[in-house]
């Protein structure tokens, strides 16, 4: 009854859908060039051959996938690859990060018409869906099209858990859309066999698999000489609040540690000069990268790096850093990425997205917990005055990313013999 009144609201509630997606332009929230792709309307042509699906909400999800492309171009590269977001940000990292054989199109929004136009087009061979969005038009239309579906990653936080109880009988049908549900612990594993998934397994997080972010070698150049021989700590992905906190936390260190650069990478770029403005209410002078790349000047103590895709830059320069989405909000960013740079990672007291995985490099002694404003003051003064402790904890940050790669290894085993078929064309080819 509830999925037969969800179907009904988005059907019946195409004006409101309208003036929604209408205001998500005007944000700059939608792609207006390619705005028709959020109609179910391709803007690509369908390959000839096998297509495999793979579905994420954004840009976290986006870097899951990464390594099972790149697993596939190498290892099955008869099959073609439609990748699905529904970010501006997400297709600005993969325009840049796709290899050949693979293309992205925006998700179409939820509604029956519209899902059932992209399914038409695409008719994919396979759907692979990566951690938490379970639309539900999408899902049944995907059933009922006869197309098997593999949630992959999945991620089941204690809310969304508590949440979904409430519901048995819709999540239930949900979860039996897929033939197999890999959660990225044995946590969100457990989870989705209590809500009724009927076939579950945990390999662990693909994110730590994939392979280290990117960076432009003349931007790396640029920036390293701008800020040579100065102490930098990076607040990265911070969202509302945090870049307020890593104002005054500068303020407090500077005075101990001369010449000091905060870098804040905002996980929303489009907030970039909201910030500056909030910054510089703080008398901090503060250089803003979105603005036709500006380095930071030798007395500029924030630079804003409202840019997207630039994260591996940062992290390849700075010496210590926090991770955003951790202290003002619940949830955390992930803290495998700077591990894979040798840095110390701090991150607040709200890790809940990746619970497990912060439990676990905070025993193996690769990231440290700071429990409020205060604490992250004390944590980075001491790693800035202490370089040995800083190295020693990056090394270990970096030992425990590169012991836990082997994930991608499993994860494939487990979806390999669920992939569609080698044509009678290619496997002629291999064999010859």
């Amino acid at each position: 009854m509830k999925l037969a009144l969800y179907r009904f609201a988005t059907i019946a509630g195409l004006p409101l859908i309208r003036a929604y997606l209408a205001r998500r332009r005007v944000r700059g929230r939608e792609d207006r060039a390619r705005f028709s792709e959020r109609l179910g309307v391709p803007s690509l042509p369908r390959p000839a051959g096998p297509l495999v699906w793979m579905h994420g909400a954004s840009v976290g999800e986006a870097l899951s996938m990464l390594p099972v492309i790149g697993w596939m171009r190498e290892h099955r590269s008869d099959l073609n690859i439609l990748v699905t977001t529904g970010t501006v940000t997400s297709a600005t990292l993969l325009a840049e990060r796709l290899p050949a054989g693979a293309v992205h199109q925006y998700i179409p929004v939820d509604r029956p018409a519209w899902v059932r136009r992209f399914l038409q087009h695409w008719r994919p061979d396979r759907a692979l869906w990566f951690e938490s969005e379970l639309w539900p038009n999408l899902l049944l239309e995907c059933r009922r099209s006869g197309v098997p579906m593999a949630l992959v990653n999945g991620r089941m936080s204690g809310r969304s858990f508590e949440k979904w109880q409430r519901h048995p009988n819709v999540v239930r049908e949900l979860l039996g859309c897929f033939d197999i549900c890999l959660g990225q612990t044995e946590t969100d594993a457990d989870r989705f066999r209590q809500l009724g998934a009927a076939n579950t397994a945990s390999f662990g997080n693909l994110k730590l698999a994939a392979d280290p972010l990117p960076a432009d070698d003349a931007a790396v150049a640029a920036l390293s000489a701008a800020i040579a021989g100065r102490p930098c700590w990076l607040a990265s992905s911070t969202h509302a609040g945090e870049e307020r906190i890593a104002g005054r936390v500068h303020r407090e260190l500077a005075a101990r540690h001369p010449g000091l650069l905060t870098i804040v990478v905002p996980r929303h770029p489009d907030r970039g000069a909201a910030i500056v403005a909030e910054l510089a209410k703080q008398g901090l002078r503060v250089a803003r990268r979105g603005v036709d790349e500006a380095l930071p000047g030798a007395t500029d103590d924030i630079y804003v790096a409202d840019t997207v895709g630039e994260l591996g830059l940062f992290y390849r320069l700075a010496d210590i850093v926090f991770i955003g989405k951790s202290m003002t909000l619940e949830g955390g960013q992930n803290p495998i990425e700077p591990a894979r740079f040798a840095k110390p990672v701090l991150f607040g007291p709200n890790m809940q997205n990746f619970e497990e995985l912060s439990a676990r490099m905070l025993e193996a002694g690769a990231a440290c917990r700071v429990a409020d404003e205060a604490g992250l003051v004390a944590k980075l003064g001491a790693l800035l005055t202490d370089a040995d402790e800083a190295a020693a904890q990056g090394a270990r940050a970096r030992s425990f990313a590169e012991a836990e790669a082997s994930v991608l290894d499993a994860v494939m085993d487990a979806l390999v013999g669920r992939l569609p078929e080698r044509s009678w064309v290619d496997t002629r080819v291999v064999a010859s």
